[in-house]
């Protein structure tokens, strides 16, 4: 870090360290850097706009809490998201206890105008539905989150080789659509 760069200008890192020495700045700073990435990953988990939103609080919550003393071996992104699941997980059974696990009926919501890319994606979220759990978390965080195999490893507490095989046998599975096969073809 140079003398005088502008907060946004730093790294995660670098951001971590100046607010461990004092600049309160450096959290507001990692907080828009990161909130569309933790909502977006609490979205996935909750499935509901005002649970995700929740979980995004708990997320910064806790960084403010552990920020610090936190001493990163990975990038934050795989932090947070470590965070974020846990979080958004536990807003989710929150939510289910508060509401009695009820889902809003389909016929409830007013129809839309379907686009062949609204089909598409209806399509692709289905097969992903398929998928187990724990094949489909990884291949998000791969594909959507952009985290390496390694960072997916570290944020799941899983070795490395059984991300590697979730995510094979997850992409094998949407391989099988012939739709969606040309998104995966090498």
């Amino acid at each position: 870090m140079f003398v005088g760069a502008p907060l946004s200008e730093l790294s995660d890192l670098e951001l971590i360290a100046a607010h461990q020495r004092g600049d309160e700045r450096a959290f507001a700073v990692l907080y828009h850097r990161h909130k569309h990435f933790v909502f977006n990953v609490a979205f996935r988990f909750c499935g509901e706009h005002a649970a995700a939103l929740d979980a995004l609080q708990d997320v910064f919550a806790h960084l403010a809490e552990k920020l610090p003393t936190l001493q990163l071996t990975a990038r934050v992104t795989t932090y947070l998201y470590a965070v974020t699941r846990s979080c958004a997980v536990t807003q989710r059974r929150k939510r289910a206890r508060f509401i009695g696990g009820e889902e809003l009926v389909e016929d409830d919501l007013p129809a839309l105008p379907v686009t062949d890319a609204d089909n598409q994606r209806a399509e692709f979220n289905a097969v992903l539905a398929t998928l187990p759990v724990a094949h489909r978390e990884v291949l998000l965080m791969r594909f959507v989150d952009d985290l390496s195999l390694e960072e997916i490893a570290a944020a799941l507490n899983v070795p490395l080789g059984t991300v590697k095989s979730r995510l094979h046998h997850a992409i094998a599975k949407l391989r099988e659509n012939p739709r969606l096969r040309a998104y995966f073809e090498v």
